[in-house]
């Protein structure tokens, strides 16, 4: 079951590795890698948070606003990029398992004047690491092509001895 601190594992600031592929919709092409750093804070108690990721290599930077829907228990996703300045469509989702480990949304947009079905994963989530991925489908959801992974690592806060703020 979803609640509205799934994402408090995602406060503070992270270094970002990020490996897209070059055609999102094509398996075979190649993988570009490059380093970003990612800053999310909290809103409305935890219910809600935004983040801005940095990506130099991009000449570009992103910002997702996640909103938690109590009565559905499912978050919404909201990216927007700054080089179009609006938002794009959200995708719909919650964290499964016992623990909450995984959290799986699913939306709809275009990419290259496709229509698409878009799969955001986050998983691997500890204090100190966790991994986004995003894939998309071209024929309703029956093959996915995995375009975009994020690997986040903690950074260092210079106010204590860890990567967590206020540790």
């Amino acid at each position: 079951m979803s609640s509205p601190h799934d994402f408090d594992f995602f406060h503070g600031t992270w270094n970002v590795l990020h490996r897209r592929r070059t055609d999102f919709l094509d398996p075979g092409s190649d993988w570009e890698e490059f380093a970003g750093r990612s800053e999310c804070r909290p809103l409305f108690d935890g219910a809600a948070n935004i983040d801005e990721v940095d990506m130099p290599h991009l000449g570009a930077k992103g910002l997702t606003l996640r909103l938690f829907d109590p009565v559905r228990e499912e978050w919404s996703l909201n990216w927007a990029s700054s080089r179009s300045g609006t938002l794009f469509p959200p995708v719909f989702g919650r964290f499964e398992g016992e623990k909450g480990e995984r959290g799986e949304f699913h939306g709809d947009d275009t990419y290259d004047g496709k229509d698409v079905r878009v799969r955001f994963v986050w998983s691997g989530i500890s204090p100190a690491t966790a991994r986004w991925e995003q894939a998309f489908s071209a024929d309703g959801g029956e093959t996915w092509v995995t375009n975009w992974i994020m690997e986040f690592t903690r950074a260092r806060d210079p106010r204590t001895a860890s990567g967590t703020p206020g540790a």
